[in-house]
């Protein structure tokens, strides 16, 4: 967005806000909104003229998108990991990554690799009679997709474990972290060479699957985002008049405060979510889509502010619930929503901490939809606090306490152990 003129002008007036979640949710929306209203107004501009310059940046973003997707040409930037290892990524892939805020990282692990670990799962789930225990989906959320299992609440493989502490994954989380400002005010919001190794799930999605998919939604957060401090510093630029100065990839002041607790909610800052295919899969088959617009959050954050949405909503965003994108909403953004290419086993796929993603439903899937969830969630205060409850654990074998509490894992033996930790492995653990 083109800058505009510094004008001086007098203090804006100061944001309520709450640390907790509101005992009063309803009451609290209103206050926040009227108050947020009344900040921009203060800066001299409404929140119609604030929300139609940022409306006018997306809808350029999406026309170029869906042209793109239109002629038939590749949306989604893809690099190769080989590139990332040598320090050769063009100046025009790195533009295109920027832009788009998702990346396919091809060969990011060799395929046989992806293919062992992916047996080696089967074999540790199998060995631990897994199935037979099974008690069911542990949340609502993932619940939906309709196959049993399809998400297996399985955190400390090897396989899992070896990846997430594997140079070749440190090196691709680095290269991603570097497209944050990470540092600003004489304060680093986050380490970029180091991660805490947030423990996740796998997905197993066998041949002939019926899956309902997973809806529109993003992840950073939900009614937090507009009402804490740390959060309403950090989108400070929507709020104060200066909104064409906001950077979807300024980490200024996501890696410090608090977010209020939710069976969907994610303790860790992350710069990228991301998975590793563990096999190969076609782009038709039911895989991830996404909004690949990083400044869309402006839009998101906006919108509610608009006379066309009740005093008391956010446009849906509550707690205890996914932050939905829908159709009533952001029909804009939604036009833009473009599925990955077709990957083989040992591509990666990260997307943008603040992207629309879901994913797409699929009638007798052809061939298996197998990943390991990996984001990267570099080393940071609010990192470094929950990573003091992933230690305790991974010590027991327990679920994280970010994921429900089903602790499948506890008396499986053959489970990762602390001596197989690696360097990588005990810094991201905060263990030295």
């Amino acid at each position: 967005m083109p800058a505009r003129p510094v004008v001086e002008t007098a203090p804006l007036p100061s944001l309520p806000h709450w640390e907790q979640t509101p005992a009063d949710l309803p009451e609290a929306v209103r206050q926040i909104k009227a108050a947020l209203r009344a900040r921009i107004a203060a800066s001299g501009r409404t929140a119609e003229e604030v929300f139609a310059v940022v409306e006018r940046q997306v809808a350029a973003e999406v026309a170029e998108i869906t042209a793109a997707r239109e002629r038939g040409e590749r949306v989604w930037p893809v690099i190769d990991y080989a590139d990332i290892e040598a320090g050769k990524v063009s100046a025009e892939a790195r533009a295109l990554l920027r832009r788009r805020g998702c990346l396919v990282v091809r060969g990011h692990f060799g395929r046989d690799q992806a293919l062992r670990w992916d047996r080696d799962i089967v074999n540790y789930v199998e060995s631990n009679r897994f199935f037979q225990n099974y008690r069911g989906p542990g949340d609502d959320f993932f619940g939906s997709v309709g196959s049993k299992p399809e998400i297996y609440p399985i955190y400390w493989s090897p396989a899992q474990m070896r990846a997430r502490q594997s140079d070749r994954m440190a090196r691709v989380q680095a290269f991603l972290n570097g497209f944050w400002k990470h540092e600003s005010g004489g304060v680093q919001w986050f380490d970029p060479g180091r991660d805490s190794l947030y423990p996740d799930r796998i997905r197993r999605r066998p041949p002939g699957t019926d899956s309902g998919g997973l809806g529109t939604h993003l992840d950073p957060g939900t009614l937090d985002l507009w009402m804490t401090q740390a959060y309403q510093k950090a989108f400070r630029h929507l709020f104060d008049g200066t909104v064409e100065q906001y950077d979807p990839w300024d980490a200024a002041w996501r890696t410090a405060g608090p977010q209020y607790p939710g069976t969907t909610m994610c303790s860790a800052f992350r710069t990228f979510q991301g998975w590793t295919a563990l096999s190969d899969m076609a782009r038709d088959q039911g895989v991830l889509h996404t909004v690949p617009i990083p400044g869309a959050m402006a839009y998101l954050m906006l919108r509610p502010l608009l006379g066309d949405v009740p005093d008391d909503d956010m446009c849906g965003v509550t707690v205890n619930q996914v932050f939905p994108a829908s159709h009533r909403w952001q029909p804009l953004l939604l036009q833009a929503l473009t599925g990955i290419p077709d990957v083989r086993a040992g591509d990666s796929v990260w997307w943008h901490c603040d992207l629309i993603h879901g994913v797409a439903p699929v009638t007798n899937q052809r061939g298996w939809g197998n990943v390991m969830y990996i984001p990267a969630a570099p080393w940071c205060p609010r990192n470094e606090r929950y990573a003091a409850s992933v230690r305790e654990a991974f010590a027991s074998g327990s679920s994280p306490s970010d994921f429900p509490a089903e602790h499948y894992e506890r008396t499986w033996a053959n489970r990762f152990q602390p001596r197989d930790l690696n360097d990588a492995g005990r810094r991201g653990l905060g263990l030295h």
